[in-house]
């Protein structure tokens, strides 16, 4: 599961719908823009109108259960996530994109074996893909442009109160599943999605009839922690991903020895998925990963200092949950690792950190460790 909302400026260019160049065609510009799309990076272009009133309930009582936790951006910004016209006035068209992040050769059912390695979610192993993707849709956008006159558009990629699961449904690019995520019958779930808002009066796609789940119940039986509380409904303050990238604050003591290794983000729910088998890794070298943290030693990480991880973590979406968080997440990982000498020295070493918050999860960590030691010596 992902939750990332990094804050990056989106191009807006005025809206005057009097500028359509009319000498194209609307079957034959729909045709090319999903092949601009194609050319760009993306595997699939969808479009959609603005009407998004059957998920907007569904979103407005998962708010009220406080299912969000602590991102309460969500609870201010819940008009404009329903609304897109609310976020960029005139808006009557979204269009819909998604592009494959998996890298290959990742080894990931032998780094959640190895209590002494670290994991962290696929799509963050690479640069990050807010800046990329939206820089892409942007060019994308100007392409149009450039081919109907100047229109009006805004491009994001996590980076502004938009509902891009329920768009991607409407525009045609899959179906939520029961763990939340959007999943493509050709192509699984791991992919990013993105967003262009545009008064241009384009054809919308057809959406997915139905979800294609059917009795599978999978990804919420391997969930570590039951953060998928019933199909379709995810109670974020149970996420691994969000535990380790969302929330600021110190992890709840009864949901840490369940975390495991993972010390950003979770991927349990999609590597469980049986539409998965057709996903395609991915073609931008962009998100293959960086710094050997495909497979990268718990206590190598822990010995960061916050110089080494500002610099290798330089261009990547680890580095906004910073220095503090990073170190309390694979304090809790070494916590759950089996005893050893060479990790209680290694939290020794950091009891006097200067944050609180890693002081206390090094500690927590510590008192695990000394319980496996006496488990063992009984």
């Amino acid at each position: 599961m992902i939750f990332c909302h990094a804050c990056i400026k989106s191009t807006i260019i005025c809206f005057n719908p009097k500028l359509i160049n009319l000498s194209i065609s609307m079957s034959e510009l729909i045709k090319n823009i999903k092949q601009w799309g194609q050319e760009l990076g993306f595997q699939q272009i969808g479009i959609t109108d603005t009407d998004l009133s059957h998920y907007a309930p569904r979103f407005r009582e998962w708010l009220a259960q406080k299912l969000h936790g602590t991102m309460e951006y969500m609870e201010k910004q819940e008009v404009k996530r329903s609304n897109p016209a609310d976020l960029v006035p005139s808006t009557i068209r979204i269009i819909s994109a998604r592009m494959d992040y998996l890298p290959p050769d990742t080894s990931i059912a032998t780094v959640l074996q190895n209590s002494t390695k670290g994991y962290i979610s696929r799509y963050a192993l690479g640069r990050d893909y807010h800046r990329l993707i939206r820089k892409r849709l942007d060019r994308l956008a100007k392409r149009i442009n450039a081919a109907t006159g100047k229109l009006g558009y805004r491009a994001f990629c996590d980076s502004a109160p938009v509902l891009e699961k329920p768009i991607a449904e409407k525009a045609g690019l899959g179906w939520i599943g029961k763990h939340t995520n959007l999943i493509n019958a050709k192509a699984g779930s791991w992919f990013f999605l993105g967003e262009i808002y545009t008064n241009m009066p384009l054809l919308v796609d057809r959406p997915i009839d139905k979800s294609h789940c059917g009795s599978c119940t999978a990804c919420i039986k391997i969930c570590p922690t039951q953060a998928i509380i019933a199909p379709y409904q995810l109670d974020a303050r149970r996420c691994i991903s969000y535990l380790t990238i969302e929330l600021r604050s110190a992890i709840p003591l009864e949901l840490r020895p369940l975390m495991g290794n993972r010390i950003y983000g979770c991927d349990d729910c999609q590597l469980i998925c049986p539409w998965n088998k057709f996903a395609k890794y991915t073609q931008e070298k962009d998100f293959h990963p960086r710094h050997h943290l495909s497979s990268p030693d718990l206590l190598e990480l822990f010995a960061w200092t916050e110089n080494d991880f500002l610099q290798k973590t330089e261009g990547s979406a680890i580095r906004r949950i910073g220095y503090a968080c990073w170190l309390r997440n694979i304090a809790v990982a070494l916590g759950n690792a089996p005893r050893s000498e060479l990790i209680i020295h290694a939290l020794q070493a950091r009891l006097r950190h200067p944050s609180a918050l890693v002081r206390e999860h090094v500690t927590w960590a510590l008192e695990q460790q000394q319980k496996a030691r006496h488990t063992h010596g009984s």
